[in-house]
Protein backbone atom coordinates (compact mmCIF):
# COMPACT_ATOMS: atom_id res chain seq x y z
CA UNK A 1 0.00 0.00 0.00
CA UNK A 2 1.42 3.37 -1.03
CA UNK A 3 1.83 6.36 1.27
CA UNK A 4 3.83 9.50 0.36
CA UNK A 5 7.41 9.27 1.49
CA UNK A 6 9.79 12.12 2.18
CA UNK A 7 13.43 12.49 3.15
CA UNK A 8 15.20 15.25 5.04
CA UNK A 9 18.86 15.94 5.66
CA UNK A 10 20.06 18.45 8.26
CA UNK A 11 23.72 19.45 7.96
CA UNK A 12 24.39 20.99 11.34
CA UNK A 13 27.44 22.45 13.01
CA UNK A 14 27.96 19.29 15.07
CA UNK A 15 26.38 16.48 13.09
CA UNK A 16 24.54 15.48 9.94
CA UNK A 17 21.14 13.86 10.37
CA UNK A 18 18.97 12.04 7.84
CA UNK A 19 15.40 10.84 8.08
CA UNK A 20 13.09 9.09 5.62
CA UNK A 21 9.43 8.85 6.62
CA UNK A 22 5.86 8.25 5.51
CA UNK A 23 3.22 10.86 6.36
CA UNK A 24 -0.52 10.30 6.59
CA UNK A 25 -2.98 12.87 8.00
CA UNK A 26 -0.15 14.50 9.92
CA UNK A 27 1.09 11.21 11.41
CA UNK A 28 4.75 10.46 10.65
CA UNK A 29 6.14 6.92 10.48
CA UNK A 30 9.93 6.84 10.36
CA UNK A 31 11.34 4.42 7.77
CA UNK A 32 15.04 5.12 8.30
CA UNK A 33 17.24 7.58 10.16
CA UNK A 34 20.95 8.17 10.51
CA UNK A 35 23.25 10.53 12.39
CA UNK A 36 26.95 11.18 12.02
CA UNK A 37 29.01 13.56 14.17
CA UNK A 38 31.44 15.47 11.92
CA UNK A 39 31.89 18.81 13.73
CA UNK A 40 31.82 21.18 10.74
CA UNK A 41 31.64 24.00 13.27
CA UNK A 42 34.99 23.27 14.93
CA UNK A 43 37.03 24.52 11.99
CA UNK A 44 34.55 27.24 11.01
CA UNK A 45 34.42 28.82 14.48
CA UNK A 46 38.21 28.54 14.77
CA UNK A 47 39.38 29.58 11.27
CA UNK A 48 36.28 30.78 9.40
CA UNK A 49 36.47 27.87 6.94
CA UNK A 50 35.11 24.33 6.73
CA UNK A 51 38.30 22.26 6.86
CA UNK A 52 39.35 19.90 4.08
CA UNK A 53 39.10 16.98 6.50
CA UNK A 54 35.53 17.91 7.49
CA UNK A 55 34.56 18.27 3.82
CA UNK A 56 35.88 14.76 3.08
CA UNK A 57 33.98 13.19 5.98
CA UNK A 58 30.86 15.18 5.06
CA UNK A 59 30.94 13.98 1.46
CA UNK A 60 31.23 10.29 2.36
CA UNK A 61 28.49 10.69 4.99
CA UNK A 62 26.10 12.33 2.53
CA UNK A 63 26.77 9.65 -0.08
CA UNK A 64 25.83 6.97 2.47
CA UNK A 65 22.70 8.82 3.55
CA UNK A 66 21.68 9.47 -0.05
CA UNK A 67 21.78 5.76 -0.84
CA UNK A 68 19.74 5.03 2.29
CA UNK A 69 16.83 7.38 1.58
CA UNK A 70 16.75 6.63 -2.16
CA UNK A 71 15.98 3.01 -1.32
CA UNK A 72 12.55 4.17 -0.14
CA UNK A 73 11.52 5.90 -3.41
CA UNK A 74 10.72 9.19 -1.70
CA UNK A 75 8.60 11.74 -3.57
CA UNK A 76 10.36 14.69 -1.94
CA UNK A 77 13.72 15.45 -0.37
CA UNK A 78 15.13 18.65 1.10
CA UNK A 79 18.68 19.00 2.41
CA UNK A 80 19.53 22.04 4.51
CA UNK A 81 22.69 23.41 6.12
CA UNK A 82 22.60 25.66 9.17
CA UNK A 83 24.78 27.83 11.41
CA UNK A 84 28.35 26.70 10.65
CA UNK A 85 27.83 26.83 6.90
CA UNK A 86 26.09 30.22 7.21
CA UNK A 87 29.33 31.50 8.73
CA UNK A 88 31.80 29.63 6.54
CA UNK A 89 33.99 31.61 4.17
CA UNK A 90 34.20 28.69 1.73
CA UNK A 91 30.47 28.13 1.21
CA UNK A 92 30.96 27.64 -2.53
CA UNK A 93 33.41 24.77 -1.96
CA UNK A 94 31.08 23.26 0.65
CA UNK A 95 28.04 23.41 -1.64
CA UNK A 96 29.96 21.94 -4.56
CA UNK A 97 31.01 18.92 -2.46
CA UNK A 98 27.63 18.47 -0.75
CA UNK A 99 25.60 18.78 -3.96
CA UNK A 100 27.83 16.26 -5.74
CA UNK A 101 27.50 13.77 -2.87
CA UNK A 102 23.70 14.00 -2.71
CA UNK A 103 22.96 14.52 -6.38
CA UNK A 104 20.72 17.44 -5.48
CA UNK A 105 21.11 20.99 -4.19
CA UNK A 106 21.69 21.75 -0.52
CA UNK A 107 20.10 24.93 0.86
CA UNK A 108 21.88 27.15 3.37
CA UNK A 109 18.91 28.28 5.47
CA UNK A 110 18.59 31.32 7.71
CA UNK A 111 18.20 31.27 11.48
CA UNK A 112 14.47 32.13 11.27
CA UNK A 113 13.88 29.30 8.78
CA UNK A 114 15.76 26.92 11.07
CA UNK A 115 13.51 28.00 13.94
CA UNK A 116 10.40 27.53 11.79
CA UNK A 117 11.38 23.96 10.92
CA UNK A 118 12.15 23.13 14.57
CA UNK A 119 8.70 24.45 15.52
CA UNK A 120 7.02 22.33 12.82
CA UNK A 121 8.94 19.28 14.00
CA UNK A 122 7.86 19.72 17.61
CA UNK A 123 4.24 20.33 16.58
CA UNK A 124 4.25 17.18 14.45
CA UNK A 125 5.65 15.01 17.23
CA UNK A 126 4.03 16.61 20.28
CA UNK A 127 0.79 18.56 19.61
CA UNK A 128 -0.13 20.52 22.73
CA UNK A 129 -3.48 22.17 22.03
CA UNK A 130 -3.81 25.67 23.45
CA UNK A 131 -0.62 25.59 25.50
CA UNK A 132 1.69 28.59 25.28
CA UNK A 133 5.13 27.09 24.89
CA UNK A 134 8.72 28.26 24.80
CA UNK A 135 10.88 25.92 22.70
CA UNK A 136 14.65 26.01 23.20
CA UNK A 137 16.93 24.26 20.72
CA UNK A 138 20.68 24.41 21.34
CA UNK A 139 22.48 23.07 18.29
CA UNK A 140 26.14 23.10 17.44
CA UNK A 141 26.35 26.62 16.06
CA UNK A 142 23.21 28.43 17.17
CA UNK A 143 20.36 28.34 19.67
CA UNK A 144 16.76 28.95 18.61
CA UNK A 145 14.14 30.31 21.01
CA UNK A 146 10.60 29.88 19.77
CA UNK A 147 7.31 30.99 21.30
CA UNK A 148 4.18 29.25 20.04
CA UNK A 149 0.53 28.75 20.97
CA UNK A 150 -2.33 26.82 19.39
CA UNK A 151 0.20 25.31 17.01
CA UNK A 152 1.15 28.72 15.64
CA UNK A 153 4.61 30.27 15.79
CA UNK A 154 4.36 33.64 17.54
CA UNK A 155 7.99 34.74 17.76
CA UNK A 156 11.39 33.15 17.17
CA UNK A 157 15.02 34.18 17.23
CA UNK A 158 18.28 32.47 16.39
CA UNK A 159 21.27 33.41 18.52
CA UNK A 160 24.98 32.40 18.10
CA UNK A 161 24.84 30.17 21.18
CA UNK A 162 25.54 26.70 19.82
CA UNK A 163 27.44 24.19 21.94
CA UNK A 164 30.32 23.70 19.46
CA UNK A 165 30.68 27.44 18.88
CA UNK A 166 30.74 28.32 22.60
CA UNK A 167 33.11 25.47 23.38
CA UNK A 168 35.57 26.61 20.69
CA UNK A 169 35.43 30.29 21.64
CA UNK A 170 35.28 30.17 25.45
CA UNK A 171 36.26 26.84 27.01
CA UNK A 172 39.96 26.32 26.42
CA UNK A 173 40.78 24.56 29.70
CA UNK A 174 39.59 21.16 30.93
CA UNK A 175 37.82 21.62 33.25
CA UNK A 176 37.06 25.26 32.41
CA UNK A 177 38.72 27.94 34.49
CA UNK A 178 36.69 30.38 36.60
CA UNK A 179 37.46 33.19 34.15
CA UNK A 180 36.33 31.10 31.17
CA UNK A 181 33.08 30.28 32.96
CA UNK A 182 32.52 33.95 33.79
CA UNK A 183 33.08 35.05 30.20
CA UNK A 184 30.84 32.27 28.87
CA UNK A 185 28.04 33.19 31.30
CA UNK A 186 28.29 36.87 30.46
CA UNK A 187 28.22 36.24 26.71
CA UNK A 188 25.16 33.95 26.88
CA UNK A 189 23.23 36.50 28.95
CA UNK A 190 24.19 39.32 26.57
CA UNK A 191 22.86 37.40 23.56
CA UNK A 192 19.62 36.48 25.33
CA UNK A 193 18.80 39.95 26.68
CA UNK A 194 16.96 41.36 23.60
CA UNK A 195 14.60 38.36 23.52
CA UNK A 196 14.22 38.48 27.30
CA UNK A 197 13.18 42.15 27.24
CA UNK A 198 10.41 41.37 24.78
CA UNK A 199 9.03 38.33 26.63
CA UNK A 200 10.19 38.32 30.26
CA UNK A 201 6.71 39.15 31.57
CA UNK A 202 5.05 36.27 29.70
CA UNK A 203 3.89 33.05 31.28
CA UNK A 204 4.48 29.71 29.58
CA UNK A 205 2.61 26.49 30.15
CA UNK A 206 5.65 24.46 29.21
CA UNK A 207 9.31 24.82 28.25
CA UNK A 208 10.31 22.27 25.61
CA UNK A 209 14.00 21.52 25.09
CA UNK A 210 15.17 19.93 21.84
CA UNK A 211 18.57 18.86 20.43
CA UNK A 212 21.08 16.22 21.47
CA UNK A 213 22.33 18.42 24.32
CA UNK A 214 18.79 18.55 25.72
CA UNK A 215 18.59 14.76 25.47
CA UNK A 216 21.88 14.43 27.33
CA UNK A 217 20.69 16.74 30.12
CA UNK A 218 17.36 14.97 30.64
CA UNK A 219 18.99 11.54 30.45
CA UNK A 220 21.71 12.51 32.91
CA UNK A 221 19.38 13.91 35.57
CA UNK A 222 16.96 10.97 35.19
CA UNK A 223 19.73 8.35 34.99
CA UNK A 224 18.67 7.11 31.56
CA UNK A 225 21.41 5.38 29.57
CA UNK A 226 22.18 6.41 26.00
CA UNK A 227 20.83 3.06 24.75
CA UNK A 228 17.44 4.00 26.21
CA UNK A 229 17.45 7.64 25.12
CA UNK A 230 14.08 7.28 23.38
CA UNK A 231 12.60 6.75 26.87
CA UNK A 232 13.50 10.37 27.67
CA UNK A 233 10.82 11.68 25.30
CA UNK A 234 8.59 14.16 27.19
CA UNK A 235 10.49 13.58 30.45
CA UNK A 236 11.40 16.56 32.60
CA UNK A 237 14.47 18.05 34.24
CA UNK A 238 13.90 20.69 36.92
CA UNK A 239 15.90 23.91 36.97
CA UNK A 240 17.62 22.81 40.17
CA UNK A 241 18.56 19.49 38.54
CA UNK A 242 19.97 21.28 35.49
CA UNK A 243 21.91 23.62 37.79
CA UNK A 244 23.35 20.70 39.76
CA UNK A 245 24.34 18.94 36.55
CA UNK A 246 26.03 22.10 35.26
CA UNK A 247 28.03 22.38 38.47
CA UNK A 248 29.16 18.79 38.01
CA UNK A 249 30.11 19.41 34.38
CA UNK A 250 32.17 22.56 34.95
CA UNK A 251 34.13 20.88 37.74
CA UNK A 252 34.84 17.69 35.77
CA UNK A 253 37.40 16.96 33.09
CA UNK A 254 36.52 15.21 29.82
CA UNK A 255 37.25 11.74 31.17
CA UNK A 256 34.92 12.29 34.13
CA UNK A 257 32.16 13.77 31.95
CA UNK A 258 32.26 10.72 29.70
CA UNK A 259 31.45 8.52 32.68
CA UNK A 260 28.19 10.36 33.43
CA UNK A 261 25.05 8.36 32.64
CA UNK A 262 23.30 9.51 29.47
CA UNK A 263 26.20 11.56 28.09
CA UNK A 264 28.07 10.02 25.17
CA UNK A 265 31.83 10.30 24.57
CA UNK A 266 31.53 12.92 21.81
CA UNK A 267 28.71 14.82 23.52
CA UNK A 268 30.88 15.06 26.64
CA UNK A 269 33.25 17.31 24.67
CA UNK A 270 30.64 20.06 24.21
CA UNK A 271 27.87 19.35 26.74
CA UNK A 272 29.14 21.90 29.30
CA UNK A 273 28.62 24.88 26.99
CA UNK A 274 25.23 23.62 25.80
CA UNK A 275 24.00 23.05 29.35
CA UNK A 276 25.06 26.59 30.26
CA UNK A 277 22.64 27.95 27.63
CA UNK A 278 19.67 25.89 28.84
CA UNK A 279 20.35 26.84 32.46
CA UNK A 280 20.63 30.54 31.64
CA UNK A 281 17.31 30.52 29.76
CA UNK A 282 15.57 28.77 32.65
CA UNK A 283 16.98 31.27 35.16
CA UNK A 284 16.34 34.41 33.12
CA UNK A 285 12.75 33.42 32.36
CA UNK A 286 12.23 32.14 35.91
CA UNK A 287 11.08 28.71 34.74
CA UNK A 288 10.86 25.57 36.86
CA UNK A 289 11.77 22.85 34.36
CA UNK A 290 12.30 21.73 30.78
CA UNK A 291 10.56 18.85 29.00
CA UNK A 292 12.51 16.99 26.34
CA UNK A 293 11.27 16.47 22.77
CA UNK A 294 13.35 14.52 20.26
CA UNK A 295 12.06 16.45 17.24
CA UNK A 296 14.29 18.80 15.32
CA UNK A 297 14.97 20.38 11.94
CA UNK A 298 14.66 17.14 9.99
CA UNK A 299 11.25 16.31 11.55
CA UNK A 300 10.01 19.78 10.66
CA UNK A 301 11.48 19.43 7.19
CA UNK A 302 9.45 16.26 6.54
CA UNK A 303 6.27 17.78 8.03
CA UNK A 304 6.76 20.89 5.89
CA UNK A 305 7.16 18.90 2.68
CA UNK A 306 4.01 16.92 3.45
CA UNK A 307 2.02 20.06 4.26
CA UNK A 308 3.14 21.74 1.04
CA UNK A 309 2.26 18.68 -1.02
CA UNK A 310 5.76 18.13 -2.35
CA UNK A 311 5.68 15.42 -5.01
CA UNK A 312 2.03 15.87 -5.92
CA UNK A 313 3.04 16.65 -9.50
CA UNK A 314 4.24 13.04 -9.80
CA UNK A 315 0.57 12.05 -9.96
CA UNK A 316 0.04 14.24 -13.04
CA UNK A 317 0.80 13.66 -16.71
CA UNK A 318 3.85 15.01 -18.47
CA UNK A 319 3.25 17.79 -20.97
CA UNK A 320 3.75 15.39 -23.89
CA UNK A 321 1.30 12.76 -22.64
CA UNK A 322 -1.24 15.41 -21.70
CA UNK A 323 -1.08 16.76 -25.27
CA UNK A 324 -1.84 13.27 -26.65
CA UNK A 325 -4.88 12.91 -24.37
CA UNK A 326 -6.15 16.45 -25.07
CA UNK A 327 -5.86 15.95 -28.82
CA UNK A 328 -7.87 12.73 -28.58
CA UNK A 329 -10.59 14.42 -26.51
CA UNK A 330 -10.86 17.31 -28.97
CA UNK A 331 -11.04 14.87 -31.89
CA UNK A 332 -14.21 13.44 -30.35
CA UNK A 333 -15.62 16.92 -29.61
CA UNK A 334 -15.96 16.72 -25.84
CA UNK A 335 -16.47 19.79 -23.65
CA UNK A 336 -12.86 20.55 -22.77
CA UNK A 337 -13.92 22.95 -20.03
CA UNK A 338 -15.88 20.18 -18.33
CA UNK A 339 -13.35 17.36 -18.65
CA UNK A 340 -10.43 19.53 -17.59
CA UNK A 341 -12.35 20.57 -14.50
CA UNK A 342 -13.19 16.95 -13.77
CA UNK A 343 -9.48 16.15 -14.15
CA UNK A 344 -8.63 18.93 -11.69
CA UNK A 345 -11.17 17.70 -9.14
CA UNK A 346 -10.09 14.08 -9.62
CA UNK A 347 -6.49 15.05 -8.93
CA UNK A 348 -7.50 16.94 -5.80
CA UNK A 349 -9.54 13.94 -4.63
CA UNK A 350 -6.73 11.52 -5.43
CA UNK A 351 -4.33 13.65 -3.42
CA UNK A 352 -6.54 14.40 -0.42
CA UNK A 353 -7.81 10.81 -0.15
CA UNK A 354 -4.37 9.29 -0.61
CA UNK A 355 -4.04 8.22 3.06
CA UNK A 356 -7.15 6.09 2.48
CA UNK A 357 -6.59 4.59 -0.97
CA UNK A 358 -2.74 4.54 -0.76
CA UNK A 359 -2.24 4.20 -4.50
CA UNK A 360 1.09 5.30 -6.03
CA UNK A 361 1.48 8.53 -8.06
CA UNK A 362 1.47 6.57 -11.35
CA UNK A 363 -2.16 5.66 -10.69
CA UNK A 364 -3.00 9.37 -10.45
CA UNK A 365 -1.58 9.94 -13.91
CA UNK A 366 -3.97 7.39 -15.42
CA UNK A 367 -6.86 8.91 -13.47
CA UNK A 368 -6.08 12.27 -15.07
CA UNK A 369 -6.10 10.74 -18.56
CA UNK A 370 -9.38 8.95 -17.89
CA UNK A 371 -10.93 12.16 -16.60
CA UNK A 372 -10.17 13.90 -19.89
CA UNK A 373 -11.42 10.98 -22.00
CA UNK A 374 -14.43 9.75 -20.03
CA UNK A 375 -17.01 11.48 -22.28
CA UNK A 376 -15.55 10.77 -25.75
CA UNK A 377 -18.18 8.03 -26.26
CA UNK A 378 -20.82 10.75 -26.74
CA UNK A 379 -19.36 11.15 -30.23
CA UNK A 380 -20.82 7.72 -31.03
CA UNK A 381 -24.02 7.89 -28.99
CA UNK A 382 -25.31 9.43 -25.78
CA UNK A 383 -26.83 6.06 -24.93
CA UNK A 384 -24.25 3.93 -23.14
CA UNK A 385 -21.57 6.50 -23.86
CA UNK A 386 -19.28 5.03 -21.17
CA UNK A 387 -19.07 1.78 -23.15
CA UNK A 388 -18.30 3.66 -26.35
CA UNK A 389 -15.63 5.67 -24.52
CA UNK A 390 -13.99 2.43 -23.38
CA UNK A 391 -14.03 0.98 -26.89
CA UNK A 392 -12.47 4.10 -28.41
CA UNK A 393 -9.68 4.22 -25.83
CA UNK A 394 -8.94 0.49 -25.99
CA UNK A 395 -8.67 0.58 -29.78
CA UNK A 396 -6.81 3.88 -30.24
CA UNK A 397 -3.14 4.54 -30.76
CA UNK A 398 -1.89 6.51 -27.74
CA UNK A 399 1.83 7.24 -28.16
CA UNK A 400 3.64 7.54 -24.83
CA UNK A 401 1.27 5.12 -23.06
CA UNK A 402 1.97 1.41 -22.63
CA UNK A 403 -0.67 -1.13 -23.61
CA UNK A 404 -1.31 -1.82 -19.93
CA UNK A 405 -1.86 1.89 -19.21
CA UNK A 406 -4.19 2.26 -22.18
CA UNK A 407 -6.31 -0.69 -21.03
CA UNK A 408 -6.49 0.71 -17.48
CA UNK A 409 -7.69 4.06 -18.87
CA UNK A 410 -10.25 2.21 -21.03
CA UNK A 411 -11.55 0.39 -17.95
CA UNK A 412 -11.76 3.64 -15.99
CA UNK A 413 -13.88 5.41 -18.60
CA UNK A 414 -16.03 2.26 -18.86
CA UNK A 415 -16.78 2.27 -15.13
CA UNK A 416 -17.09 6.00 -14.48
CA UNK A 417 -20.87 5.53 -14.41
CA UNK A 418 -23.50 2.79 -14.09
CA UNK A 419 -22.16 -0.52 -12.73
CA UNK A 420 -18.83 -0.87 -10.95
CA UNK A 421 -16.26 -3.45 -12.19
CA UNK A 422 -17.29 -7.09 -11.93
CA UNK A 423 -15.74 -10.40 -12.96
CA UNK A 424 -18.06 -10.64 -15.97
CA UNK A 425 -16.79 -7.39 -17.52
CA UNK A 426 -14.28 -7.96 -20.32
CA UNK A 427 -12.49 -4.63 -19.78
CA UNK A 428 -11.88 -5.68 -16.17
CA UNK A 429 -10.88 -9.29 -16.88
CA UNK A 430 -8.20 -8.14 -19.32
CA UNK A 431 -6.24 -6.53 -16.45
CA UNK A 432 -3.75 -7.96 -13.98
CA UNK A 433 -4.65 -8.04 -10.27
CA UNK A 434 -2.88 -4.79 -9.38
CA UNK A 435 -4.48 -2.97 -12.30
CA UNK A 436 -7.91 -4.23 -11.22
CA UNK A 437 -7.34 -2.82 -7.74
CA UNK A 438 -6.33 0.53 -9.27
CA UNK A 439 -9.38 0.59 -11.54
CA UNK A 440 -11.82 -0.21 -8.74
CA UNK A 441 -10.56 2.64 -6.55
CA UNK A 442 -9.89 5.16 -9.33
CA UNK A 443 -13.32 4.59 -10.88
CA UNK A 444 -14.89 5.46 -7.53
CA UNK A 445 -12.84 8.68 -7.37
CA UNK A 446 -13.69 9.57 -10.98
CA UNK A 447 -17.40 9.18 -10.22
CA UNK A 448 -17.14 11.68 -7.36
CA UNK A 449 -15.18 14.15 -9.51
CA UNK A 450 -17.62 13.86 -12.42
CA UNK A 451 -20.57 14.32 -10.06
CA UNK A 452 -19.00 17.49 -8.65
CA UNK A 453 -19.33 18.98 -12.15
CA UNK A 454 -22.63 17.32 -12.99
CA UNK A 455 -24.06 20.49 -14.54
CA UNK A 456 -20.88 21.17 -16.55
CA UNK A 457 -20.85 24.63 -14.96
CA UNK A 458 -17.72 24.38 -12.79
CA UNK A 459 -19.64 25.40 -9.66
CA UNK A 460 -17.28 23.44 -7.39
CA UNK A 461 -13.99 25.27 -7.00
CA UNK A 462 -11.94 22.91 -4.82
CA UNK A 463 -11.96 19.88 -2.53
CA UNK A 464 -9.94 19.26 0.63
CA UNK A 465 -10.27 16.77 3.46
CA UNK A 466 -9.81 16.35 7.20
CA UNK A 467 -10.00 13.30 9.45
CA UNK A 468 -12.42 13.63 12.37
CA UNK A 469 -13.17 10.77 14.75
CA UNK A 470 -12.41 8.17 12.10
CA UNK A 471 -14.50 9.87 9.40
CA UNK A 472 -12.94 11.51 6.35
CA UNK A 473 -14.72 14.83 5.81
CA UNK A 474 -14.55 16.20 2.26
CA UNK A 475 -14.81 19.97 2.39
CA UNK A 476 -16.34 21.32 -0.82
CA UNK A 477 -15.65 24.91 -1.88
CA UNK A 478 -18.62 25.62 -4.16
CA UNK A 479 -21.04 28.29 -5.32
CA UNK A 480 -24.31 28.64 -3.43
CA UNK A 481 -26.38 26.96 -6.16
CA UNK A 482 -24.31 23.76 -6.29
CA UNK A 483 -26.82 21.62 -4.36
CA UNK A 484 -27.25 19.20 -7.27
CA UNK A 485 -23.50 18.65 -7.54
CA UNK A 486 -23.12 18.06 -3.81
CA UNK A 487 -26.03 15.61 -3.74
CA UNK A 488 -24.68 13.67 -6.73
CA UNK A 489 -21.17 13.56 -5.26
CA UNK A 490 -22.53 12.37 -1.90
CA UNK A 491 -24.24 9.49 -3.65
CA UNK A 492 -21.09 8.66 -5.64
CA UNK A 493 -18.95 8.83 -2.49
CA UNK A 494 -20.86 5.90 -0.99
CA UNK A 495 -19.04 3.54 -3.36
CA UNK A 496 -15.60 4.78 -2.29
CA UNK A 497 -16.65 4.54 1.35
CA UNK A 498 -17.81 0.93 0.95
CA UNK A 499 -14.68 -0.09 -0.96
CA UNK A 500 -12.36 1.12 1.75
CA UNK A 501 -14.58 0.58 4.80
CA UNK A 502 -14.00 4.25 5.54
CA UNK A 503 -16.80 6.67 6.48
CA UNK A 504 -16.78 9.55 4.00
CA UNK A 505 -18.79 12.72 4.51
CA UNK A 506 -19.22 15.69 2.16
CA UNK A 507 -19.87 19.19 3.45
CA UNK A 508 -19.59 22.72 2.19
CA UNK A 509 -16.47 24.54 3.31
CA UNK A 510 -17.02 27.31 5.85
CA UNK A 511 -15.72 29.88 3.39
CA UNK A 512 -18.31 28.78 0.83
CA UNK A 513 -21.23 28.89 3.28
CA UNK A 514 -20.45 32.52 4.18
CA UNK A 515 -20.32 33.82 0.62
Amino acid sequence: MYMPRYAAIDIGSNSIRMMAAEVSHGETSILAQDRQVIRLGESVFRTGQVSAEALTVMQSTLERMSAAYKAFSVVGMRAVATSAVRDAGNQHEFLSSANAALGTNVEIISGPEEARLIHLGVEARWPRGKERTLIIDVGGGSAELIICQNGQLIDAVSRPLGAVRLNEVFLKSDPPSAEERRRLDSYIEEKLQPFLKLHDAEKFDRIIATSATAAAIVCAVNQITRARRDDAERMRASTSQVRDLYQTLISSNLEARRKLTGIGPRRAEIVTAGTAVFLKVLELFNQRSISYCGAGVRDGNVADQAARGVGRDQAQQTRERRAIVDAMAKRYEVSMKHVRHVAFLAHRLFDTLQPVHRLPPDAGKLLEAASILHDIGHFVSATGHHKHSAYLVANSDMPGFTDRERLIIAALVRFHRKSMPQARHSHFLALDLEARRWVTTLAAILRIADSLDRGHSQKVRDVTSTLRDGTVCLSIDAETDADLELWAASEAAKIFSELHAQPLQLQRSKAATHQ
